[in-house]
């Protein structure tokens, strides 16, 4: 198995490249959606979310209300630590759960934003970060997401800077640029990487 983590600030592009990829044949497993597992309705992550946050966090049909949610821990770094302590070892449980049960042959992309906030450890054979300047990735959280300025800011700046992101790649993918010209680049980096998952 050849193992690439990919990483990359909030709105810098890492889910275009992650979706290129797997249309050149890569497998992905999401992290995003493996936290959306963790605290599903009627799981234990969800009941402990519950107990640290309140009945607040919840929708009327007892799932998660991740806006409110949001609201609570991007604006409250001790909040955040706790919810990070309940979802973060279920994620590591729900992924390496998933790559047990994939061939040996497969070339997966293990899609991580938290890559550098969550320590995660897995044995990846490369790890990539898309990244591109903060004012641009503002800009896109607030044309594409809907936020305000100050929640796209407060987003950012919980999550790891490019340069520790960048201290923990192999290979940096620019995406201050068009997203085909990203793409571009994303496919001639999957051309090496399947060179290099041939060569194992």
């Amino acid at each position: 198995m050849y193992l690439v983590g990919l990483t990359g600030g909030i709105a810098a592009g890492k889910t275009a490249v992650a979706a290129r990829w797997v249309e050149l044949g890569a497998i992905e497993i999401d992290a995003d959606v493996l936290a959306r597992e963790a605290v599903a309705a009627g799981t234990d992550g969800l009941r402990e979310v519950t107990d640290l946050f309140g009945s607040d966090v919840l929708l009327p049909d007892g799932s998660l209300d991740r806006a409110a949610l949001a609201g609570v821990v991007f604006t409250n770094p001790h909040k955040r630590e706790q919810l990070e302590a309940i979802v973060h070892p279920r994620v590591r449980q729900l992924a390496a759960e998933q790559l047990n049960l994939l061939p040996s042959d497969s070339i997966v992309v293990y899609t991580v934003p938290l890559l550098v906030e969550a320590d995660v450890t897995l044995p990846f054979d490369k790890v990539v970060t898309v990244e591109a300047p903060e004012q641009v990735r503002i800009e896109r959280l607030i044309e594409t997401r809907g936020l305000t300025k100050d929640q796209a800011i407060a987003r950012i700046k919980n999550q790891a800077s490019p340069a520790e992101r960048a201290n923990r790649a192999d290979v940096i993918l620019n995406s201050n640029q068009s997203l085909q010209l990203l793409l571009k680049d994303a496919e001639s980096l999957w051309k090496q990487i399947v060179r290099e998952a041939s060569e194992q």
